[in-house]
């Protein structure tokens, strides 16, 4: 992206509703309720044939610092001088408040470009609101309908007019790469080919967790500045906001989510809408890291969340934040081992770090964690290593019989990996225990190191190719006993 635009305003002028119309897609939340964004969110923009970053920030307001709303003030104007132009809104249908006249003075103060939008210019009565910003000294408003996508044409050509064409046009300089990727030895089977992992490709992680345990905070020590909005309120995060950094020379792309309390006390819609969309970005992502608040863990939510993960087949570590308040910490982490292992097993082996967002302190070893789980959940294993693993196994422990017949245990392959996924070939899958599936990802925990992601198993029934057909030679002999006389 060749430059950076901030959409500023007020609260509910439809800068959300804007932002999503550029990047083309429902990232930000958008609801009636003013205030519902609090902090900065990044996209990729396009307007017409103009490719641009674009930053959504929280409705300016004036406020004590110290105050939730000072602080997503404080937010919006770090976007502002980040950004190199400004897209100012204001509502056409409601007209110009007090509070617009400070904003626009703000930005004057600012010295850079800004192009005033008068949002909302389809509604009827509109026309008063629209002249009246020019009062404001930011130029000729561009009318548009962010909802409607109407007047998009001419926010361009102000974009375009208020940056520059140099600058609007101006061509990155993509830097090719060429990956070597691994290939099999000379005369070795693909199916047995165990890939390299990949240690440079980019990590994407969520950062999940109950309300108030510490996610943002976590995310802001790991940037080392105050990039998220953070506070002793519950609920602060709204909706999901990836942030990118740099770890070990590996590229991060990280999303802090809202916190997910119990759905019978999720009523409110707002909630509803930043929950799906912390659902939505543990989806996104291929390593979650649950934030326990160490000094209440284990909380029953925290197990749900987990649960979560597990069956959307991400990997997962847990991250027991707050580490800085426990004073007897040995006695606390013992405690901790014994509860991971007995009301997690569907994860046995899961890593767990304890961390301080407050000082910092277990980031590296986080990180480490993620990174180690990652590899694993990357992971294939041969075909041939697996079926001489699946002899031992069932020879060791062969199936339980069913109504007096032996299940027959034949072919074992790896069909994919992220998570690890295994497929069996077997007489009658339909009358194989629960259990003997348990014991075998168990087994597959213990021999290949497949500890703390999920692994998925399916059965394949074996087919016999003469069922259903009638052999004609038997028929034929049956038919000729048939006509023989009985002997006297």
């Amino acid at each position: 992206m060749t430059f950076t635009v901030a959409i500023v305003g007020r609260p509910n002028v439809g800068k959300s509703t804007l932002f999503n119309r550029l990047v083309g897609k429902k990232l930000a939340l958008v609801d009636d309720q003013p205030g519902v964004t609090r902090d900065r969110r990044p996209g990729d923009a396009r307007l017409v044939d103009l490719r641009f970053r674009i930053i959504d920030t929280a409705g300016l307001e004036e406020a004590g610092e110290e105050s939730l709303q000072g602080r997503m003030r404080a937010q919006t104007e770090a976007a502002i001088d980040d950004a190199d132009l400004s897209l100012f809104l204001v509502d056409a249908k409601y007209g110009l408040t007090p509070l617009d006249k400070t904003l626009a003075e703000m930005l004057r103060r600012r010295g850079k470009p800004v192009v005033l939008v008068a949002n909302k210019a389809e509604a009827k009565g509109s026309d008063a609101g629209f002249y009246d910003a020019y009062t404001l000294g930011l130029g000729e408003p561009c009318p548009i309908s962010a909802e409607h996508g109407e007047g998009m044409l001419d926010l361009r050509d102000a974009i375009v007019e208020a940056i520059g064409e140099d600058k609007a046009f101006e061509e990155e300089d993509v830097a090719e790469t060429n990956v070597d990727l691994p290939m099999p030895a000379e005369g070795e089977e693909d199916e047995d080919f165990e890939p390299v992992y990949d240690n440079t490709k980019p990590l994407r992680i969520a950062i999940v967790g109950r309300p108030n345990a510490g996610k943002s905070t976590l995310i802001n020590r790991f940037l080392g500045e105050d990039r998220l909005l953070t506070g002793p309120e519950a609920g602060i995060t709204r909706d999901s906001i990836s942030v990118e950094w740099e770890w070990r020379g590996r590229q991060i792309k990280m999303f802090d989510t809202a916190g997910m309390r119990r759905r019978a006390k999720v009523t409110e819609k707002l909630e509803k809408l930043s929950v799906a969309d912390a659902l939505r970005a543990v989806r996104f992502a291929e390593t979650v890291i649950v934030v326990f608040d160490a000094t209440i863990p284990f909380e029953k939510q925290d197990l749900h969340i987990v649960d979560f993960a597990v069956r959307e087949g991400r990997a997962v570590v847990l991250a027991f934040n707050k580490w800085d308040l426990i004073e007897d910490r040995q006695k606390l982490l013992a405690d901790l081992r014994e509860k991971t292992d007995r009301l997690l097993p569907q994860i046995r082996g899961v890593r767990a770090v304890t961390v301080s967002g407050e000082t910092g302190e277990g980031l590296d070893r986080l990180m480490a964690a993620v990174e180690e789980t990652d590899k694993i959940w990357n992971k294939r294993v041969s075909t041939a290593k697996l079926n001489r693993w699946l002899d031992f196994q069932t020879q060791g422990h062969p199936p339980p019989a069913v109504s007096g017949r032996r299940i027959k245990l034949k072919y074992m392959t790896q069909i994919k990996a992220r998570p690890p996924g295994f497929i069996i070939s077997c007489s009658r899958p339909e009358a194989l225990a629960e259990s003997y599936t348990r014991y075998l990802i168990n087994g597959l925990r213990d021999d290949f190191g497949l500890t703390g992601v999920p692994i998925r198993i399916s059965y394949r029934g074996t087919v016999n190719p003469f069922e259903g057909k009638k052999n004609k030679e038997t028929m034929a002999s049956r038919r000729q006993a048939g006509t023989k006389k009985p002997r006297q």
